[in-house]
């Protein structure tokens, strides 16, 4: 299932000079005035001046002494110290920097993709919000010991020193709209828990997968990925440059878009045309991104479909509603040659009105030029947003167009990292994760999966190494939660597989792994949207298990209930859970619901399920020897199992047969 898209954003160029040339004592972006450090333990400050120049971290009254190596790299290591502030910390090299307003407290980084880059509010995205209450949640948001750092996104072929970013930021309603919301309402559920200052680090970037966010080192064990991590170790230019060189070609090629576009013939005339012919044009199914045909897998610019539609004599003559449903990125639609309507946007739906002088009784044609700029393209559905209205029937467009690229493929200009360099294995890690180090936190907050959904196999021990990468760096007892995938696409009537569940069960598998905790969000989302708008939640539910994790607090009730065991007896079935609170409750008084059985023929049936103490019953007419439960096991699920705490129950199966998706590894 491909993610929803967030577009390509420009690409930072990282400051890569040689920090050994300058003389000037300087430090990284992440060390500055307003900044938390990590309470409790030994925090690393670090910077450049010049080889064997005198350098002297002064705080608290204490200095700390520093000296550069060849690189001209130093660090000094200043003691445990216990939440408080402000303080002031200085630098003293040849030059003086002087840093105010520094608070000790717990630092965490927060990472993924959309659903944790997504801020509080967004004033640049056509009136959609990605947070419920946003303008009451900010008017609110008085917390100055909460400080949040985003870090710019970046890409890179090998691992870098410095991250840019933009410095940080204390919360107040002047700035908390641009915090990630996820990130956001975890501190803040925390600092009302512990009353410490919260540093919130924040390196996401929208639509990236897993891969993007490991080292080289980590990704050893996945020879799936090894041919682009040796690609990029060996390439001897940078990544950002490189970026910035393909957007210069891109752009100069874009200006000059219709001279190379053979879709436009002489005489004023295009392949629109209604007397062009098409006949040995190939076909794909519509909807659907173009890379799907072999010939166009890596191909961004000008693709033409066409699809010839028969009208009946009533249907002539009069005014008709073509819908084509949005189309990636740009379009310019003809009917029977006359163009009807163009628009720019991803996710912009397409309907043009049809002048009725255009509407012959037989053979008419539907034309649309597309352009796409990175990325998938093509007419992206759904299938149902296809069709052509007349006053009196509807018809479906989905299915096979004839197409034709407008540019020959070897003419386009080619990006340095084909299918976007933020998706490549390590160069998200290499730009946004390594230029943190040593940087001392608490520990990490995680959101992503959309990306890998349909890999479940692959996740369940990609996720792992992710988490165990970063431990290598940040020591092995590093807190890691994650948030899981919620709900999400149209519910199903019939139980069946899912990608997203496969998914989901993956995420799961890494609770196996110390300190780590999972925030469940199966109940919080939209089938209509990936992105959950109660980011509140999310971040509460992340900040309860942390209290377990992180915290240590074995008081708090972190989870949902989660499967323990199952026991059959004849044609029911008994399930026995952990993690129950204060006792299993079916949210609402409602029946339980999202309950599936199986007998040994492997075919689910919802089944009838009911509450006995803290165990659940389950069973089927249609099962009469049941072998196997799945709960919620579905994209959108709508079990309404939960403890008394109003956590929900964790999606689960108690069988381990192979899926239709992928089959279990």
């Amino acid at each position: 299932m491909p993610t929803h898209r967030l577009r390509l954003l420009p690409f930072v160029l990282l400051g890569l000079a040689a920090p050994a040339a300058r003389a000037a004592v300087r430090l990284p972006a992440l060390v500055g005035s307003h900044m938390v450090l990590q309470r409790d333990r030994p925090v690393p400050v670090w910077g450049w001046a010049a080889p064997g120049e005198k350098v002297t971290v002064t705080f608290r009254g204490k200095a700390y002494p520093a000296t550069p190596g060849a690189g001209g790299r130093w660090q000094a290591t200043l003691p445990a110290t216990p939440a408080g502030g402000p303080y002031a910390l200085a630098v003293q090299g040849s030059n003086r920097i002087e840093l105010t307003d520094i608070l000790v407290g717990d630092v965490w980084l927060a990472s993924g993709q959309s659903n944790m880059q997504f801020k509080v509010k967004d004033s640049n995205v056509g009136g959609y919000q990605p947070t419920d209450n946003a303008d009451q949640e900010i008017a609110a948001a008085n917390w100055p010991k909460i400080r949040v750092f985003t870090v710019n996104q970046a890409v890179a072929y090998r691992p870098q020193a410095e991250a840019a970013g933009s410095g940080w930021q204390v919360c107040s309603p002047a700035t908390v709209a641009q915090f990630s919301a996820v990130a956001y309402f975890f501190g803040r559920a925390l600092y009302q828990q512990y009353q410490v200052p919260m540093g919130l680090l924040v390196s996401s970037w929208g639509g990236t997968p897993a891969e993007a966010w490991v080292s080289a080192a980590g990704l050893k064990a996945f020879p799936e990925f090894g041919k682009t991590v040796a690609d990029f170790a060996s390439r001897p230019t940078d990544l950002a440059a490189d970026q910035q060189a393909f957007a210069e070609q891109q752009r100069t090629f874009s200006q000059n878009l219709a001279a190379h576009d053979q879709g436009y013939l002489p005489g004023g005339k295009t392949w629109a045309s209604p007397d062009f012919d098409a006949r040995a044009w190939p076909t794909m199914a519509v909807p659907g991104a173009w890379e799907s045909a072999p010939a166009l897998a890596d191909y961004d610019g000008v693709v033409w479909f066409r699809k010839e539609i028969e009208l009946t004599a009533a249907d002539a003559g009069r005014d008709l509603t073509l819908a084509l449903g949005p189309i990636d990125d740009a379009d310019s639609t003809w009917f029977n040659g006359v163009k009807v309507g163009g628009t720019t946007g991803y996710d912009q739906p397409r309907t043009y009105r049809v002048p009725a002088a255009l509407v012959h009784p037989g053979r008419n044609v539907v034309a649309v030029r597309v352009v796409d700029t990175g990325s998938g393209g093509g007419l992206m559905g759904p299938a149902e947003a296809l069709r052509l209205t007349t006053p009196g029937r509807t018809l479906a467009l989905a299915g096979p167009w004839q197409y034709q690229p407008g540019v020959a493929p070897g003419l386009v200009p080619k990006p340095p990292v084909a299918g976007g360099a933020q998706n490549a294995p390590t160069a998200l890690y290499n730009a946004m994760i390594a230029p943190l180090e040593p940087m001392a936190f608490k520990g990490v907050i995680w959101y992503q999966g959309e990306s890998n959904a349909g890999r479940a196999a692959q996740y369940r021990t990609l996720f792992p190494a992710l988490i165990a990468d970063w431990r290598a760096h940040w020591g092995p007892q590093l807190p890691f939660l994650f948030v899981q995938l919620a709900n999400f696409q149209p519910a199903q009537p019939q139980p069946t597989e899912s990608a997203w569940a496969e998914l989901r069960e993956a995420q799961a598998g890494a609770l196996k792994l110390p300190r780590t905790g999972m925030a469940t969000a199966i109940d919080i989302g939209n089938p209509a949207d990936i992105h959950p708008h109660n980011k509140q939640e999310v971040g509460r539910r992340l900040a309860l298990a942390a209290r377990h994790a992180a915290y240590a607090d074995n008081q708090v009730v972190y989870s949902g209930p989660t499967y323990a065991s199952q026991a059959v007896a004849g044609p029911t079935i008994r399930l026995k859970f952990a993690q129950t609170g204060a006792g299993l409750q079916a949210k609402g008084g409602a029946p339980l619901q999202g309950f599936a059985v199986a007998g040994a023929d492997r075919q689910f049936h919802w089944a009838t399920a009911k509450l006995v103490g803290n165990e659940v019953v389950v069973q089927s007419a249609q099962v009469p020897a049941p072998v196997a439960v799945r709960y919620d096991w579905a994209d959108s699920p709508n079990g309404n199992l939960y403890n008394k705490e109003g956590l929900p129950a964790v999606p689960f199966r108690t069988d381990t047969w192979p899926g239709t998706t992928e089959g279990r590894k």
